[in-house]
């Protein structure tokens, strides 16, 4: 991982980061959605203090990470939702952990409480990578919307920040 760097996302790194949104879109259990926002889109729809990219040595983009707010209300000032990919020919080699742990440093220092997060039963992967980072399962979310026309589950995470109290 010496040659992975974690950087705040900029407007350059917009096709990398959509190109490996898509790919994991066209792998089946990342998410409801089946195309990539156009990045106008992607911007608006998520914070821009906490959106981060993996990055090797010549600079790529491997993988990113971002947050959305839950809710205007300003009671939920402090939950975010989050979203992390990586490309697939880097998939396993701890970026998605190192992503994760740059957000959840980023978030807690910003004094946001709650990080969640609804993921596919089907996405192990996934679910192991947020079980190692603190987060817990609040339950499953049965048959809550349809994906390639089947009906999908859907597990419900947070994590609880420790450090904002």
């Amino acid at each position: 991982m010496a040659d992975i760097t974690v950087r705040p996302m900029a407007t350059g790194d917009a096709d990398r980061v959509l190109a490996i949104y898509q790919a994991g879109l066209d792998a089946g259990n990342a998410s409801f959605e089946v195309t990539a926002p156009t990045w106008a889109a992607f911007d608006a729809a998520r914070l821009a203090a906490h959106r981060f990219v993996a990055v090797d040595s010549d600079g790529t983009v491997l993988g990113w990470i971002a947050v959305s707010p839950t809710s205007a209300r300003a009671v939920y000032a402090g939950v975010v939702e989050h979203s992390v990919y990586v490309d697939p020919a880097a998939q396993g080699r701890g970026i998605a952990r190192l992503l994760l742990g740059t957000l959840i440093a980023s978030t807690e220092a910003a004094g946001i409480w709650t990080i969640q997060s609804g993921i596919f039963p089907e996405n192990t992967a996934s679910l192991a990578l947020h079980e190692r980072a603190g987060f817990r399962v609040i339950g499953v979310r049965e048959r809550v919307g349809r994906h390639h026309d089947r009906w999908r589950d859907v597990v419900l995470l947070e994590r609880r920040s420790p450090a904002v109290t």
